[in-house]
């Protein structure tokens, strides 16, 4: 029988083809844009590159559904719309050799059109001197539709909505693995470290808290301390080495690094090569090497790194994302790329520079003190003292040491600081009867349990629970009241501890979660008069512009006041059914909600609220919407300062007279010092007073038993300077100096590092000893040394 034997199969070769133009944009956009956080940092580098000094980042689940930047740089040119997101086109450089003199962040031209290959991309952006911004719509790299004529404030704001929609695997991917929100948080750092001119910030979508908010600052250590913390910055020693040698290497380097009281579970380094953000692995390592040879247990270090070389000694160009650079050397005229033995020559310079640090620095250490306390001959004394003194109840009590006594009840409504003040009676002052039926009213009017059956708002509300500081709610739920320490901060002890609280921060976020829980609940305040919308946006407007008095765009002004009269126009019924606010057909509005019973909120401030209204509301998404009409009705109603200067102290002299033709005399007598009885404008001046006693009897008697009922302090209370420790009243009671020491001791207190954070925030100000009228201070010192 014969073996069948199978025939070869004699394959042709594969066919070589052009790709289509839409597969490889979309595989060279997988290569730039990565990741979400990939985006955020081409966006911000865009962003840096238009001379922006405020950038801020929205984001929705960890950049899949949003990614938001907005800043107020140039802008871009109304012209240049239709090729924006085209590949390989670029404001930044025009042929190849500009890529050896490069400076800006971005060059290539790629960034934007890979995110219209893997997103949908939105543009808005209005440039200098335009009377009103455009926004486009973008798609593999072209325009959707003509550029369509909108409001914007000044720059560009970029939004990448659906990333990665048509690339499944790697959407999958990213959505089963950890969320990209905190690298997008740890790259924000990073920036606000280094662009310490730039104002960043970073939250997440539906959040009214911004998780990363940096100011501007002249001080590099200044912008560590306000993203890394406090116990970061005060570990750090600065650094710098510089090299000038054109056989070997040209550079600058300056930076921090931790001393050898810093501990951390892994290593922190922020590198950036001319002003570029990027990875060196091998610098890290070289430094990791040193910090583990020099240092106990081999801490993990934190680094901040700019280094500085020639522009043309580097190239940009070597990876899609630029996340690294390779470094090149000139000889003799001759471009070489010799980056492994410069990169060396340059490491080692640093490396040998940190080593010299690290061993100078180690030769003290300082460590923080505890004290030790013998629990056996603690409960021995404490067994002596209660036989000494039982109890008059019959149970066991122990006995509170007289340093560790608070003698203030958080229940007795009277402000402990108005004993020491000599406050004038006022007429519009309610007697006790009043203040037992508004803390009777408050208690009563509990948050109803049937808010609503939304969603969005079930949502919000659970934000405001799950983001509580449990710490600063004990504070809030169980503090004393003392007075005011100037126009915003007041004064509360909780414990042993004495806070300075910012007034409107709190009843700015007591209002915003009100409404919330209030939501469809609202009873009315009727305003007598019916106002005008156009009319109030107009008053808002004028005010916020620099130039009141000037007429050019007073048409633009009443453009925007028409928009935002109809936007408002249009969601009248949602806003009467659901936050109280009634507008009439006409536009006019007639009633607005209580928030806080026995509360009136400042009416100077209507025209303000209702441009927030037109302008701030995004009314196409719910939650937002809610969250930001919340937010505008909890500006509104916060204990702003009245808009009427405090008359007390230097404020005296804006209610005196002026005569006509009379204003060189009026510079003068303002630094004369007093003013006499006959030159002040008396009906102004109570007015004035009227109003900033009736905000301080309000602060005291409405808005801190509302506080301990109803508000949920948000984590970044903690760290915004809304609550500031002044000082640890144990310190005080435990002395046995005398007055004067005593008094001596809390001037110094001052000027120590307690009382440093509230030099930051203008507190120090208020508490400054005046020569010409007396302030908060004297009363302060008495305060404490009585208690």
């Amino acid at each position: 029988m014969e073996e069948c034997v199978p025939n070869p199969v004699h394959s042709e070769p594969p066919k070589i083809h052009r790709l289509d133009e839409a597969v490889v944009n979309r595989i060279a956009a997988g290569e730039v844009i990565q990741r979400p956080v990939s985006a955020v940092k081409e966006l911000i580098e865009n962003s840096i590159d238009a001379d922006s000094t405020s950038i801020s980042v929205l984001v929705k689940d960890g950049g899949l559904k949003l990614i938001q930047v907005s800043d107020d740089g140039h802008g871009i040119r109304h012209e240049d719309l239709p090729i924006l997101c085209e590949r390989h086109t670029t404001s930044k450089l025009s042929k190849f050799e500009d890529l050896l003199s490069i400076k800006s962040m971005g060059f290539r031209g790629e960034a934007l059109a890979s995110m219209t290959y893997v997103g949908h991309v939105t543009v808005t952006t209005i440039t200098k001197g335009q009377l009103h911004g455009y926004r486009a719509t973008y798609k593999d790299g072209m325009m959707e539709q003509e550029p369509k004529a909108c409001a914007a404030v000044k720059g560009t704001q970029i939004m990448i909505e659906n990333l990665f929609y048509n690339m499944s695997a790697r959407k999958k991917t990213l959505q089963n693995s950890a969320d990209d929100y905190p690298k997008i948080v740890d790259l924000i750092c990073r920036f606000a470290v280094h662009h310490i001119n730039v104002n960043f910030s970073c939250r997440k979508h539906g959040s009214g808290r911004a998780d990363v908010h940096s100011v501007a600052t002249s001080s590099r250590l200044d912008a560590i301390r306000s993203v890394y913390g406090v116990s970061v910055a005060q570990n750090l020693m600065k650094i710098e080495v510089s090299d000038d040698d054109p056989s070997s290497s040209i550079f600058e380097m300056d930076g921090f690094i931790s001393n050898s009281n810093y501990i951390a579970k892994k290593i922190t380094m922020v590198l950036f090569i001319n002003d570029r953000l990027v990875e060196c692995g091998t610098l890290k390592r070289a430094i990791e090497i040193v910090y583990a040879a020099t240092l106990p247990k081999a801490s993990k270090p934190f680094i901040y790194m700019s280094i500085k070389l020639p522009p043309e000694h580097i190239d940009v160009n070597i990876h899609p994302t630029k996340r690294e650079v390779l470094i090149k050397l000139t000889i003799n005229g001759d471009l070489k790329r010799v980056s492994l033995l410069n990169q060396e020559v340059i490491i080692e310079k640093i490396q040998s520079a940190i080593e010299s640090k690290l061993r100078n620095s180690n030769d003290s250490r300082t460590f923080q003190e505890q004290q030790r306390v013998d629990s056996l001959s603690v409960s021995t004394s404490m067994s002596k003292d209660s036989s000494k003194h039982p109890s008059s109840f019959g149970s066991k009590s122990h006995k509170v040491p007289v340093q560790k006594m608070v003698r203030t009840d958080s229940q007795d409504p009277a402000g402990r600081l108005h004993a020491y003040l000599q406050v004038k009676p006022s007429g519009q002052l309610q007697g006790s009867s009043c203040l037992a039926s508004v803390r009777s009213s408050i208690r009563q009017r509990r948050n109803p349990r049937e808010t609503a059956d939304l969603t969005s708002i079930q949502e919000l509300i659970r934000e405001i629970d799950s983001d509580c500081h449990s710490e600063l709610l004990d504070v809030v739920g169980h503090c004393s009241y003392i007075g005011m320490a100037d126009d915003v901060f007041a004064l509360l002890q909780h414990n042993t501890h004495l806070y300075l609280a910012n007034v409107v921060n709190l009843s700015k976020e007591l209002m915003y979660q009100q409404v919330l829980r209030r939501f469809a609940h609202f009873s009315a305040i009727q305003l007598s008069d019916p106002a005008p919308l156009p009319e109030l946006i107009m008053l808002a407007l004028k005010e916020e512009d620099l130039d009141p008095e000037g007429n050019e765009n007073d048409d633009l002004k009443e453009k925007i006041a028409e928009m935002n009269t109809e936007a408002i126009k249009q969601k009248a019924e949602m806003l009467e059914e659901y936050f109280g606010i009634h507008i009439d057909p006409n536009g006019n509005l007639s009633r607005l909600p209580i928030v806080l019973d026995q509360y009136t909120p400042d009416m100077d401030r209507v025209p303000e609220f209702v441009l927030c209204l037109g302008n701030d509301v995004n009314w196409d998404d719910e939650k937002i919407c809610f969250q930001t009409i919340a937010a505008a009705i909890g500006n509104f109603y916060a204990f702003h300062p009245p808009l009427l200067p405090n008359p007390s102290g230097d404020g005296l002299q804006f209610y005196k007279r002026v005569p006509s033709g009379a204003l060189e005399e009026e510079n003068a007598s303002k630094s004369s010092g007093d003013v006499k009885d006959e030159e002040i404008e008396h009906e102004l001046l109570l007015e004035a007073e009227s109003a900033w006693s009736q905000r301080e009897w309000s602060i005291q008697h409405v808005l801190f038993p509302s506080m301990r009922l109803f508000l949920k302090p948000p984590t970044s209370m903690a760290t915004n300077g809304t609550f500031v420790k002044v000082t640890m009243l144990l310190r005080w009671r435990n002395s046995t100096k005398s007055l004067k020491d005593a008094k001596l001791e809390l001037y110094l207190l001052v000027v120590t590092v307690e009382l440093q954070r509230c030099i930051l925030y203008g507190i120090i100000g208020s508490l400054c000893v005046s020569s010409s009228q007396p302030t908060y201070f004297v009363p302060l010192i008495a305060y404490l040394i009585s208690i």
